[in-house]
């Protein structure tokens, strides 16, 4: 506990993109905290930044970091968390953790407070872990469904934006535009966008600029890509179903930021486009937004720097009456991201709150 009384909170990753969306929800959201620890690597330590109107200087991540910490959020690369959430945790923080290192770690749960909040208690290694932004765009959409009508299958497209590559992914698909803009002479073929992207490609296999690449994620088995496997074993882990049938194509998409994902869900029962309206307007963290022949529908730009989850074009499928059809756009940086680990970190202040 800090001075004040109030839990401790240390952010790790404090300079990356994450970790700048997560200062910006620190400032906005409640005022639970005591001290705000920023911790970075050797090359961002000693910058000072603004947490809720207080300057903070950034301070190199050793295990003296968390000395007196009682939380400590994680936004960085797998194999820093790998190294260092235990490391949070043996010096007494419970370690929040954004990367994949310890998702799928039967003594880590992966949680997503709209869902299952009860499972952040239940933490044998001090670790918690966040899920992948693309299964966090669609989950709280998917967990209201599910305890209303009982989930037995997913079939889903994720339309990826660039942010979902990191600051690289954004800079290469800024460079493609910009040279993709300055050809007005281009014509109908794909061999002209590749001509004038050249080697630009930065981390994406193909030219993302005025085009969609079926890929994302790194090489596994039998043709599937590690973003898809993320979204079926994460979406399982999450609502404890571990036979849950999950189908997964991830493409990326030339937008900025926000996640976007096409849903094809099949429930225990039939279930008709009200009755599913029905338990999504009163979901939490959930915007309900259908009205298509009004031309209302969630769109990347609509949902990018908000937190909820949009949802709409929903409506029964033709062929299976227990089957709902829906598109979902999620901020991949905030909820994808650094909301659903700061709502996680205020689980643990409120478990905290008694000792205070």
């Amino acid at each position: 506990m800090s001075a004040t009384g109030r839990p401790s909170l240390a952010v790790v990753g404090a300079t990356g993109a994450v970790g700048t969306v997560m200062l910006d929800l620190l400032s906005t959201r409640e005022d639970i905290w005591g001290e705000i620890r920023l911790v970075a690597s050797p090359r961002s330590a000693g910058r000072r930044l603004v947490v809720r109107g207080r300057e903070t200087e950034v301070i190199v991540l050793s295990p003296d970091a968390f000395d007196g910490i009682d939380v400590a959020m994680f936004d960085v690369p797998d194999e820093v968390s790998a190294q260092w959430a235990p490391v949070a945790a043996s010096r007494g923080a419970v370690a929040i953790d954004n990367s994949g290192t310890f998702r799928m770690d039967p003594d880590v749960p992966l949680v997503v407070p709209e869902i299952n909040p009860e499972q952040a208690a239940d933490r044998p290694k001090g670790i918690i872990a966040n899920a992948n932004c693309t299964t966090l765009s669609m989950i709280v959409v998917v967990g209201a469904l599910h305890r209303a009508f009982g989930l037995t299958e997913l079939v889903v497209a994720s339309y990826q934006a660039a942010s979902g590559a990191g600051q690289a992914g954004v800079e290469t698909l800024y460079t493609q535009l910009d040279k993709v803009a300055g050809t007005r002479s281009l014509g109908q073929r794909a061999g002209d966008v590749r001509a004038v992207v050249g080697d630009g490609l930065g981390p994406f296999p193909a030219p993302l600029a005025m085009n969609v690449v079926p890929w994302a994620g790194s090489v596994k088995p039998d043709g599937w890509s590690s973003e898809e496997l993320k979204i079926r074993n994460e979406s399982r882990k999450i609502l404890g179903l571990p036979s849950l049938r999950v189908s997964a194509t991830c493409v990326r998409v030339p937008v900025l930021t926000t996640h976007s994902v096409a849903v094809h869900a099949v429930f225990s029962r039939p279930v008709g486009r009200e009755e599913a309206w029905q338990a999504l307007l009163g979901a939490p963290g959930v915007v309900v937004a259908d009205d298509p022949e009004n031309g209302k529908f969630p769109t990347p730009v609509d949902a990018v720097g908000t937190d909820p989850s949009w949802v709409g074009r929903v409506r029964q499928s033709l062929d299976d009456p227990r089957a709902i059809d829906f598109f979902v756009c999620g901020d991949n940086l905030r909820k994808g991201a650094a909301l659903n680990a700061a709502q996680i970190a205020e689980l643990v202040a409120a478990e905290l709150a008694p000792r205070v």
